[in-house]
């Protein structure tokens, strides 16, 4: 039985300990290598003797940052990362909730954090660790042997901070079990093998870069941490994706968008890129599809899941035609999780009834790190289950079943409104929407001062064409009250709509 992550790493330092593991725009690790600077960076830690304690790494996105997560794992604790672009404020919030008795960071940013210890009064508590200072510590291989034989499945491998609706980042607690879980799923679900290659979008504090990291160490391939200015600039991401002979890419909807916009798909050559993975946000049809008809070998595959969940809880690998205005599925449940589907009455939904999407299985994390309030408010008794313990993470995500017993995504609960005495989901507005030739992006917040629904669009469109085609596609009542061109949508650090944003900007209108 596997326990620790750590021997996914291990077996293929054996198998292939030369094949480089990670690589960026300074060069790459092998895999013998990952293992080497791990066992320096845990026996580093170890000399304190920290036992399922989080390790903060404050560095640039690239290699160093996953050698510092191996070395944290060595050592019996778990990581947290923080990016180093993050606004400062949010980053001395994240470490007030942490509290981390130590932080890996470089010279490059000591002073930054050094100065957020003083303010935060934690000076004293945390120790600041140079990255190159320690990666060159001779091992302590009768150390770490110990250290791992105390180490169980479900022990913490990291925590991520995602948004909190009171300001505060929520610390999302996931196991090795469960990253073990989803590895194993993800590696036979797609068929990964040492042969791929993946392209990496995913921010390492984001938990899509899960799937990256993990399915790539355990099979042997190797990760390349795609520059960020190919994101800007999709002829260049082509170019970078046929020089690394990248085969699989996990990215958030918004890039793909981008990409299929820029319209550089028609031109481009991308004989080695197979498999087209996305998550994150609703992937509209229109760009799918200028996706499949230009990229016709690849497999594609809408992938849904929070990071409560370990990533990714459903999958649907697409298998038919859809219309653009269509709604594309999230497919099934992932291997060992179960999706139950819950009416507001506390019941299991019918074929066809909305519901909120819950999770139960393993791969439900162990809740908010020093947050047991918000964790006991989501990680929750199955209400349909009054007989033993039963768990569930209730999602907040709005769905129902379709014809193909498919999950269909429907919205938020916090994007479901109530307006002229109808519930409305926002999403169904986007969806119709998107499938306009000439609509770029476009979101919906509801002003429930005014009681009236916002429509954001880029775009060269008219109103009148907008709301021509809502009048042919969704009841009156759904029909936007106020729209609004912008020029540039704001988005994220995860590269999603910030729809928070949009709703501050309307408010200043």
């Amino acid at each position: 039985m596997l326990i620790n992550v750590l021997t996914y790493l291990e077996e293929t330092a054996k198998r292939l300990p030369q094949k480089p593991a990670f690589e960026d725009e300074t060069g790459f690790y092998s895999y013998s290598q990952m293992v080497e600077i791990g066992k320096s960076i845990g026996t580093c830690l170890s000399k304190y003797e920290y036992r399922n304690k989080p390790i903060i790494v404050y560095l640039d996105k690239g290699i160093r940052v996953i050698s510092s997560f191996m070395g944290i794992l060595y050592s019996g604790n778990f990581y947290s990362p923080i990016d180093t672009g993050m606004p400062v404020e949010r980053a001395k919030t994240i470490l007030s909730v942490a509290t981390p008795p130590v932080i890996i960071t470089d010279a490059e940013h000591k002073d930054t954090v050094s100065q957020m210890l003083t303010d935060l009064s934690l000076s004293d508590s945390t120790e600041i660790l140079i990255y190159d200072d320690i990666i060159s510590v001779t091992p302590d291989e009768e150390k770490l042997h110990k250290i791992r034989k105390s180490v169980i499945d479900m022990d913490p491998i990291y925590v991520l901070f995602t948004s909190g609706s009171t300001g505060i980042p929520k610390g999302v607690v996931i196991t090795h079990q469960s990253v073990i879980d989803y590895t194993e799923w993800v590696t036979e679900t797609f068929n990964i093998t040492e042969e791929d290659s993946f392209g990496n979008q995913a921010p390492f504090y984001f938990d899509n870069s899960i799937l990256d990291i993990y399915t790539g160490i355990k099979n042997g391939a190797t990760v390349y941490i795609i520059p960020k200015e190919c994101f800007s600039f999709p002829a260049k991401m082509m170019g970078y994706l046929n020089e690394k002979k990248i085969t699989t890419i996990f990215f958030v909807p918004s890039a793909l968008c981008n990409i299929a916009r820029m319209r550089v798909l028609p031109k481009a050559e991308l004989p080695y890129l197979k498999k087209i993975l996305f998550c994150g946000e609703v992937m509209p049809n229109k760009y799918l599809n200028i996706w499949r008809k230009y990229k016709k070998d690849a497999l594609y595959a809408n992938l849904y899941g929070p990071t409560e969940i370990t990533d990714v809880c459903t999958a649907y690998i697409v298998d038919r035609e859809f219309a653009d205005d269509e709604s594309l599925p999230i497919g099934k449940a992932c291997d060992n999780t179960d999706i139950v589907i819950i009416t507001d009455d506390n019941k299991y939904a019918e074929k066809g009834e909305l519901g909120e999407l819950c999770v139960r299985g393993r791969s439900i994390a162990l809740g908010y790190y020093k947050n047991p309030e918000k964790s006991n408010e989501v990680f929750v008794q199955n209400p349909v289950n009054t007989e033993y313990r039963d768990i569930i993470y209730r999602t907040g995500d709005v769905v129902k079943l379709n014809e193909y017993d498919e999950i269909i995504y429907c919205g938020r609960k916090d994007f479901q409104i109530k307006h002229m005495g109808h519930r409305i989901e926002l999403g169904e507005i986007e969806t119709a929407a998107d499938a306009l030739a000439a609509m770029e992006t476009c979101a919906c917040i509801y002003d429930d001062e005014k009681q009236k629904i916002v429509f954001f669009y880029k775009g060269k469109l008219t109103e009148e064409e907008i709301k021509a085609n809502f009048e042919a596609k969704v009841p009156e009542y759904m029909i936007p009250n106020v729209m609004i061109q912008i020029k540039e949508f704001p988005y994220n650090a995860n590269g999603k709509i910030d729809r928070k944003e949009l709703k501050a900007r309307y408010s200043q209108m």
